[in-house]
């Protein structure tokens, strides 16, 4: 009695002090005898560390990467930070963010409180669970129509914001960790259920979910179409258990934490991620290292060989950094010339993981090749995020990023311009190499989609005769300025 006494003081003493800061404290645990408490918060200049405390232990202080650390905080970035731009305060959690109406409850916070009294849930339920059936993870309300839609998961019109819906906001844990479990790959790679739960669920709370497009729910849509292509005959036969891991891992942490912003918005206002890496893939090299964190801090490979725990860190960078779209030629022409050439060898690792890079980036800006009520969806979505960083900017005095000027672009341009000379190209190649009716009915959706955009035009443009005239005149935008919509978009 008197030890539990003292843990149950410690526990409210702690929990005491961490409600007058800043962080983000969450609980999890195999024996429920642990505390675990992750605050990385800015105060006063000064980074802190996440620090793990538990019953006959110190507080142990670690810092996953001393010149790349997530801050899970609101304080968002500091306004004096060196290198900053004057003007730019912002905080990239509430940037996208609405206000709250006065007096109500904020319905990201009961969603929280949903998702908490889902994970106690959850958590006893993978304790008690049977070897063999490991995927109980689902609350009772929902577990009907939800399970329902995982068993069409591998359905080219799977909807994923109904599957959201269903999952109360948590549909890239749920369809993460159903996946994992229908490859084998849990019992295969021996993971623990627990640190697999408490990793998905910090890859979920890292997205940030007030964007309107890089959120966790594009992080699922994209990891289910890898699984869609992963099941496609040339890969099905071919691709290890290591590098269907690989795929999905890479796919559901593709976008992590990301601002809502593009790359030249960061290096325009000297942020300090530019300046990090050198303004060169900045967005993808911050994905790949939030990604590793996470994988450390949540110790998920602890059970693999050093060496391929750093093995699976290597290549997990590699896929996200393919994700570039400003690296899209590049990668583009020399799938052509494997193609032109038919030297793809499967057999040959470094092959494989080539083909896993295309179909990552494939997946990664498969929505104009969705049916029309999701594309149409997401079409809008990053529309309305590139639209607010150009608002920003000009609040700002900033030069505008192209297609962020609402004023210049419809909806309607910014797509038909990037069908036209990102997607269109992309998914022409990917047909020659995985020529399957999977292939044909996404470049089928892909003219049907620029069509539905084509006949919109007109109508954006607020003038029907110049737009009978003139049909194909957003498709007549520069490569570059659509490069640059695929910069932010991936």
């Amino acid at each position: 009695m008197g030890i539990a006494l003292i843990w149950s003081i410690i526990t409210i003493l702690f929990r005491w002090i961490f409600s007058k800061r800043r962080g983000a404290i969450s609980y999890d645990s195999s024996d429920q005898t642990a505390l675990y408490i992750r605050m990385l918060a800015v105060t006063n200049k000064t980074i802190k560390p996440s620090f793990v405390f538990t019953p006959g232990a110190c507080v142990i202080f670690k810092q996953l990467f001393s010149r790349d650390v997530r801050v899970r905080s609101q304080v968002g970035f500091e306004p004096e930070r060196r290198g900053s731009h004057p003007y730019l305060g912002v905080d990239f959690r509430t940037l996208h963010s609405r206000a709250e109406s006065a007096g109500s409850i904020p319905a990201r916070r009961v969603r929280r409180l949903f998702s908490f009294q889902r994970h106690l849930l959850s958590s006893r339920l993978l304790r008690g669970a049977p070897h063999l059936n490991p995927l109980h993870i689902l609350d009772e309300d929902y577990c009907g129509q939800a399970k329902c839609m995982l068993e069409k998961v591998g359905s080219w019109n799977f909807d994923i914001f109904l599957f959201d819906r269903l999952t109360n906001g948590n549909s890239l844990v749920f369809l993460t960790f159903n996946l994992l479990n229908q490859y084998g790959l849990i019992e295969l790679f021996q993971l623990d259920m627990v640190k697999l739960r408490r990793f998905l669920v910090l890859v979920q709370e890292d997205y940030h979910n007030q964007n309107p497009y890089h959120n966790a729910v594009h992080a699922a849509d994209v990891t289910q179409a890898m699984h869609c292509y992963l099941r496609e005959p040339k890969l099905a036969q071919s691709l290890t258990s290591f590098d269907i891991l690989l795929g999905l891992l890479a796919a559901a942490t593709h976008d992590l934490d990301h601002p809502g912003v593009n790359q030249p918005f960061l290096i325009k206002t000297n942020h300090y991620l530019a300046a990090l890496y050198r303004n060169t893939s900045v967005l993808e090299n911050h994905h790949w290292r939030s990604a590793v964190g996470l994988l450390r801090e949540t110790e998920l490979f602890s059970n693999l060989p050093a060496e391929d725990s750093l093995s699976i860190e290597r290549q997990l960078g590699s896929l996200i950094l393919a994700t570039d779209i400003s690296r899209q030629n590049e990668y583009l022409s020399r799938f052509r010339t494997h193609l032109d050439e038919n030297d793809l060898c499967l057999g040959n690792a470094s092959h494989r993981h080539f083909v896993l890079q295309m179909a990552l980036k494939c997946a990664d800006i498969c929505n104009p090749c969705r049916p029309w009520e999701l594309s149409k969806q997401w079409s809008e979505k990053v529309t309305e995020e590139f639209f607010h960083q150009g608002d920003i900017e000009k609040k700002h005095k900033l030069e505008i990023s192209p297609l962020c000027d609402s004023e210049a672009n419809t909806i309607a341009s910014v797509q038909i311009g990037f069908m036209t000379y990102v997607v269109e190209p992309l998914f022409a190649e990917w047909a020659r190499f995985s020529d399957t009716r999977l292939s044909q009915t996404m470049l089928g959706h892909l003219g049907l989609n620029k069509a539905s955009w084509s006949a919109m035009e007109p109508e954006a443009s607020g003038s029907s005769e110049e737009g009978e005239s003139e049909p194909g005149r957003a498709t007549e935008e520069p490569s570059s300025r659509v490069l640059s919509q695929g910069s932010q978009e991936s």
